[in-house]
C-alpha cells in the first residue's frame, strides 16, 4: 500500500504541470510555443516538423513555416507536408497574434474549429484537406479576413449567413464540398474572387452576384439565375405565347358558334382594307397640317434657349445684338489666349456643338462639346460666378491671361474664354480618360479592374509635378499674391490620352461661387475660412489637399466615404492617424494593393509623406518641390526608370521642383 506522501506526489506534479500550462497563456510568446508544440504532437506523424524543437531552438521564429513579429507568431504556412489528424487544428486557435494561416494540401480531418480568437487573421487557407462537418458561424467574427479558402474538403450543411459580416472579404472559395442551401448570405460588395461550384447548393443566385462567371456556380444542379440559365418560374412568367383559347376567341376569322351571320373571306378583307385606307388618309392630313407649326416652334425654342445659355445683357458685348423672346440680348465674344496654339472658332460654332454634361462642381458645370470639324473641347460654365478676385472685366481678363500662360504636361491648358456680366465660359483641352476619382472609387464590385501600385504612383508624381509648376509660376511671373491652385481633389485630377495626370480647374477658386461644392470640404486645410465666406486659396492649402489625395491613393477611401462600422470618414488624415495609432499600419492600405508584392516599404514611405503634407499646422507642411523629389525617390525604389518623367527630371526648374526639404512658404491668396 502506498503511503499518503507517495500517493499525493504525482497528483501535485500533475497540478503543477497544469498550472504552468495555464500560465503559458495564448497571449504570450510562451503560449505560442505551447500551441505549436500541441499542434505538432497531433498532426506531424511523418516528421515534417522536426525543426520544431524547443530544446535546440527555444524561439519558434526560426522553425519551418513560422514567421514572427515582435516575438509573436504572425504567419504559419505549412502547405503540402502530409500533416494529418482530427484534433490538430484547435491548438492553433491559441495563436492570437496570427495574421496568415495556410495549411492547404495536407490530410487534416475533423471539423473546422472555432477560430474567433484570431481576430487579426487576414488570410485563411484550409483547402485540399479532409475537413468535414459544417462551416462554423464563428468565422463571421474574423472581421479583418479578406481571403478565405475552404475548397476541396468534405464540408456539409448550409453556408452560414454570418459570413456576410466579413465586409473586407475579397476571396471566398467554397468549391468542391457538399454544401447545401442557397448563396444569398455571401453577396459581399467587395468580393472579387468567388467559387462555390461542385456543391449541392440550390435556389436563385442574387442579382449582386450575377457579375461573376458561370464557372463560379457550376456543378450545382439546384442553382439558377444569371449567370446560369434562368429559373423555371422566370421562364414561365416570361412566355410571350397567350393561351390557345384566347387566340381562337380573338381571331377575326373565327366562326360564330351557331353558324349564323357568316361572311365570306372576300368581304372581310375588303372591310379591313377600307379601314386601313381611311386611317392612313386622316393621319396624313393631320401630319401635313401640324408638322410645320410644331417643328417651327421647336426650332425657335431651341434657338432662344441656346441664346440664353451663351448671350447676356453685358455692356461689354462686341459681337452685335441678338433678338430673342422676352427682350434684346447683347453678346460677348470668344477670346483665345495667345499661347493656346489651337484651332479658333466663333461663338456660333460652340453654340451649334453637341454638348454632354460631364459633371457639376463648386466652380460650375463642365460639358464635353463636339465642334463642326469633329474636334472635342471641354467647356466650363461659370454662370453663378461672382468674381471677387476679378470684380471687373479687366480683372477677369488679367486672371484668364495668367491662367492661360500655364502650359505644362501635368496641367489642363486653358485655351479660350467667353465673358459677359452674367455668363462666363472657359474652354479647355478635353481629357478623354476621366478622373482619378472614377478610377479609384468607380465600380468597386465584381469585374472591376483595380488601379495597381505603379499607376497610382505615376498619378501621384504627375499631380505633384503639376502643382509644383503652378506654385513656381509665381516666381517666374512675379505674381502677388502667389498663385495657388485652390481646389486640389481627386475629381480635379484628370488623365490625358497617354494616362498622364493633369490638374484641372486651376485658379478658379479665386473667382468664387455662390454655393461651394460639399465634395471639396474634406480637402480644405484647417486654416481655411468657412466655405460660405470669401474665396480663399493658398499654396500651403494646396499642399494639404495634395496630402489628402495621396492618402486617397493609399487607402482607397475618399473624404465622406462610409466605414464598415457605419461611420463616415469626415477627415481622411485624422482617420488614418487614428488607425495607425490604434491598430496595425497595414490596416489603412487599400485591399486592392495586396496583390502587388514587395511594395510594403514604398507604401509606408508614401504614408509618412502624405501625413506630413496633411499636417494641421501650415508651417509643418513641406514645399511641393520636396514632395515631388520624395515621390520620385520612392518610385525609384520599385522601378529605377520610373523617377525620370518624360518631361524633365525632378530638378527641372520649369517645374518648380527644388531639392530643399523646407516647409511650404506659400502665403494665402484670399480675395478681398
Amino acid at each position: 500500500m502506498l503511503r499518503p506522501s507517495d500517493s499525493t506526489t504525482p497528483v501535485l506534479l500533475l497540478l503543477l504541470t497544469a498550472l504552468l500550462a495555464c500560465g503559458a497563456n495564448a497571449g504570450s510568446p510562451e503560449g505560442d510555443v505551447a500551441a505549436l508544440a500541441d499542434f505538432r504532437l497531433a498532426a506531424d506523424r511523418s516528421g515534417a516538423l522536426a525543426s520544431w524543437n524547443a530544446s535546440a531552438s527555444p524561439s519558434p521564429c526560426g522553425w519551418r513555416g513560422v514567421t514572427c513579429a515582435g516575438g509573436r507568431v504572425t504567419r504559419l504556412v505549412l502547405e503540402g507536408l502530409g500533416l494529418s489528424g482530427a484534433d490538430a487544428l484547435p491548438a492553433l486557435a491559441r495563436l492570437d497574434g496570427l495574421r496568415v494561416l495556410s495549411l492547404k494540401g495536407n490530410q487534416l480531418s475533423g471539423a473546422v474549429p472555432d477560430l474567433s480568437p484570431l481576430l487579426g487573421l487576414k488570410l485563411l487557407f484550409l483547402s485540399r484537406n479532409a475537413l468535414s462537418g459544417a462551416i462554423p458561424p464563428s468565422l463571421g467574427k474574423l472581421y479583418r479576413l479578406y481571403r478565405l479558402d475552404l475548397s476541396y474538403n468534405n464540408l456539409s450543411g448550409v453556408v452560414p449567413p454570418e459570413l456576410a459580416r466579413l465586409d473586407r472579404l475579397l476571396t471566398l472559395r467554397l468549391d468542391s464540398n457538399r454544401l447545401t442551401g442557397g448563396v444569398d448570405g455571401i453577396a459581399q460588395p467587395r468580393l472579387q474572387d468567388l467559387n462555390v461550384s461542385n456543391n449541392l447548393l440550390s435556389g436563385r443566385i442574387p442579382v449582386a452576384m450575377a457579375g461573376f462567371p458561370a464557372g463560379a456556380f457550376g456543378g450545382n444542379a439546384g442553382l439558377c439565375g444569371a449567370p446560369l440559365p434562368p429559373c423555371k418560374q422566370e421562364v414561365q412568367n416570361a412566355s410571350p405565347c397567350p393561351p390557345a383559347a384566347a387566340m381562337a376567341a380573338s381571331s377575326p376569322s373565327s366562326k360564330p358558334p351557331d353558324g349564323k351571320g357568316k361572311m365570306s373571306r372576300g368581304v372581310v378583307a375588303a372591310i379591313v382594307a377600307a379601314d386601313f385606307a381611311v386611317v392612313g388618309l386622316v393621319a396624313g392630313l393631320l401630319f401635313c397640317y401640324f408638322w410645320p407649326r410644331l417643328s417651327g416652334r421647336r426650332s425657335d425654342r431651341r434657338h432662344r434657349e441656346g441664346e440664353k445659355i451663351v448671350y447676356s445683357s453685358s455692356p461689354y458685348g462686341a459681337a452685335g445684338v441678338v433678338a430673342a423672346a422676352g427682350g434684346t440680348y447683347e453678346r460677348g465674344k470668344m477670346v483665345f489666349l495667345e499661347d493656346a496654339g489651337v484651332r479658333r472658332f466663333e461663338l456660333e460654332e460652340l453654340l451649334r456643338a453637341s454638348a454632354e454634361m460631364l459633371g457639376k462642381g463648386g466652380c460650375g458645370t463642365a460639358y464635353k462639346a463636339v465642334l463642326d470639324d469633329g474636334s472635342v473641347v471641354a467647356v466650363k460654365r461659370l454662370r453663378d460666378a461672382a468674381p471677387a478676385a476679378a470684380s471687373t472685366k479687366k480683372d477677369f481678363e488679367h486672371h484668364m491671361a495668367v491662367l492661360g500662360r500655364l502650359r505644362h504636361p501635368n496641367v489642363v491648358p486653358l485655351n479660350a474664354y467667353y465673358y459677359a456680366r452674367d455668363e462666363k465660359l472657359l474652354v479647355y483641352e478635353f481629357m478623354p480618360n476621366g478622373s482619378l476619382f472614377s478610377l479609384l472609387h468607380g465600380n468597386r464590385g465584381p469585374g472591376r479592374t483595380p488601379l495597381d501600385w505603379a499607376a497610382r504612383m505615376r498619378i501621384a508624381a504627375g499631380a505633384a509635378r503639376g502643382l509644383a509648376y503652378i506654385h513656381h509660376a509665381s516666381r517666374r511671373g512675379g505674381l502677388t499674391p502667389k498663385l495657388a491652385h485652390g481646389n486640389i481633389k481627386s475629381t480635379n485630377i484628370l488623365l490625358d490620352r497617354s494616362g498622364e495626370a493633369r490638374l484641372a480647374d486651376c485658379g478658379l477658386a479665386q473667382l468664387g461661387t455662390s454655393s461651394p461644392a460639399a465634395s471639396s470640404a474634406g480637402y480644405r486645410a484647417p486654416e481655411a475660412p468657412a466655405p460660405a465666406s470669401r474665396p480663399w486659396a493658398s499654396q500651403k492649402g494646396d499642399v494639404y489637399a495634395l496630402g489628402v489625395v495621396l492618402l486617397e491613393l493609399l487607402t482607397g477611401r475618399c473624404p465622406g466615404s462610409e466605414l464598415p462600422n457605419g461611420g463616415v470618414v469626415a477627415e481622411l488624415p485624422r482617420w488614418v492617424q487614428s488607425v495607425v495609432r490604434e491598430e496595425w499600419t497595414s490596416e489603412v492600405f487599400d485591399l486592392e494593393l495586396m496583390k502587388d508584392k514587395g511594395i510594403e516599404e514604398e507604401m509606408v514611405a508614401m504614408l509618412q509623406l502624405a501625413l506630413s503634407c496633411a499636417a494641421s499646422a501650415p508651417d509643418q507642411r513641406p514645399k511641393v518641390g520636396y514632395v515631388v523629389r520624395m515621390i520620385d525617390e520612392v518610385r525609384a525604389c520599385g522601378d529605377p526608370q520610373a523617377s525620370s518623367p518624360s518631361h524633365g527630371s525632378s530638378m527641372d526648374e520649369s517645374s518648380g521642383v527644388s531639392d530643399s526639404p523646407a516647409v511650404s512658404d506659400g502665403g494665402g491668396a484670399a480675395s478681398q
